[in-house]
């Protein structure tokens, strides 16, 4: 028997892999069956973002219709019925995994605890004998040690969905993807929302998608190098101190979303080597430190994605089955979703240039035209080889131009290839049209 810890997408992954190879596996589950498999991305992070964020999209392009007298109202938001409404369709959707699991072979546990001492595996407090076993047991959210964290009113993503009012005044603690994400949605929702960031707020993004993030969050007080010092408040949070500068502030709240990342969540794993921040240290196998014991997904360490996860589960499974397979994170996609996808992968090396036009209009950004807002389109590529080391895209099919890319740039695609790509029309992918522009100034500069 295999043991898998947690159902995730990297263990419900592993499962399936290891299952459909006629392997027995037991997916031991911590939450009961009310709540479901599907991990942190169902239920805390991914989906539930993207459902808010299909809200807040409809009711800032309505927004814009009515600002062009096209129409006569900007939709009122009903934001207890949208809670209400997410958590229904998570439930569903949790549903349909735990049917593909148990239909694939899986023997699902719900209810109890994994845990893990060395080789020594345990299903509640009963040992279990394995042929191996995978720990993907996921993350947990940063929680700061400041005074009033736990004050009614401060939560985190995982919390954050027994909020049942939308607030006047919503500071969020965090400046990366996981605090632009909630600032849009909520300045969007109405709510008045300041983000306190303790160094530069999406420092490591783009500086071109970067410009575009802090354009769609243009209403949103962003207030970086800002060290939350506590939370005011007796009864429930009132607001939120912080320094900055040098100078002691504070920010008024009638509730804070704590949005300072995520922590591997391997406190039920004992006899295998970590790292500084609790993530289970594996090899490019997914192997820990102890013979048959293999993790992934974000217990496993950072980036903290979904479709990696995913994939190290994969990886995981294949080598247990004997089929030697190993991790590769060179070219990783990743995007903010916002108004638009703000969507990237890779970026310039030594020696790469870089080319960016604004995205085109089309489906889902003719109205962004007067507003300069149409998205963009950025390639990174060798001149001399044409091949493409990285690029951006911001637009309505943002995130699925990058996967794809992604995916070419793996197998070294040039600039060169894209003479002869057709693409759909209208379509706000920029970037097919840039690469072939790119061929012709690379030949230009570089003749054969």
């Amino acid at each position: 028997m295999i043991v898998v810890l947690g159902g995730g997408p990297a263990g419900r992954m592993a499962s399936l892999r290891l299952a459909t190879a006629g392997k027995k596996v037991t997916l031991v589950e911590p939450r009961g069956k009310s709540r479901g498999i599907g991990g942190q991305c169902l239920h805390f992070g991914c989906m539930p973002v993207c459902a808010l964020n299909d809200v807040a999209r409809i009711i800032g392009q309505a927004r814009r219709f009515y600002e062009h007298g096209m129409t006569d109202a900007v939709p009122a938001l009903r934001f207890s019925n949208v809670m209400d409404e997410t958590l229904a369709v998570q439930q569903k959707i949790a549903g349909i995994l735990d049917h593909e699991t148990v239909s694939a072979g899986v023997d699902v546990v719900y209810g109890k605890e994994g845990r893990v001492d060395g080789p020594q595996v345990f299903i509640g407090d009963e040992p279990v004998d394995t042929e191996a076993a995978i720990i993907a047991t996921g993350s947990r959210p940063n929680i700061p040690d400041v005074p009033g964290i736990t004050l009614p009113g401060v939560y985190t993503p995982h919390t954050l969905w027994d909020l049942r009012e939308l607030p006047e005044k919503f500071t969020i603690i965090g400046g990366s993807v996981m605090a632009a994400e909630f600032a849009y949605i909520f300045q969007t929702f109405g709510s008045e929302v300041t983000v306190l960031s303790r160094s530069g707020f999406l420092k490591n993004l783009d500086k071109h998608l970067r410009a575009i993030a802090l354009k769609e969050l243009a209403g949103v007080d962003i207030r970086e190098g800002a060290e939350v010092t506590g939370i005011a408040g007796t009864s429930r949070v009132t607001g939120v101190r912080y320094s900055a500068a040098g100078a002691d502030a504070s920010v008024e709240a009638g509730a804070v979303l704590l949005a300072a990342g995520l922590v591997p969540n391997s406190g039920m794993v004992t006899g295998i080597d970590k790292g500084p921040d609790g993530e289970i240290v594996v090899n490019d196998r997914m192997q820990t430190s102890v013979p048959g014991i293999y993790a992934c997904g974000d217990v496993a360490g950072a980036p903290f994605l979904t479709p990696v996860a995913r994939h190290e589960g994969i990886v995981a499974a294949d080598n247990i089955l004997g089929k030697e397979r190993h991790m590769d994170y060179s070219r990783i996609p990743q995007a903010i979703y916002l108004a638009h996808d703000l969507a990237f992968c890779g970026s310039g090396g030594e020696g790469s240039a870089s080319l960016a036009l604004p995205g085109p209009a089309g489906p889902g950004t003719y109205w962004s035209v007067p507003y300069g807002d149409t998205g963009l389109a950025k390639v990174f590529a060798d001149p001399a080889s044409g091949e493409i080391t990285g690029m951006c895209a911001a637009g309505p099919t943002g995130g699925v131009v990058a996967g794809y890319l992604a995916f070419l740039m793996q197998r070294h695609i040039s600039v060169h290839d894209f003479e002869e790509f057709i693409e759909v029309h209208p379509s706000t992918d920029g970037v097919n049209g840039l690469a072939k522009y790119a061929s012709e100034l690379f030949k230009r500069h570089n003749p054969p």
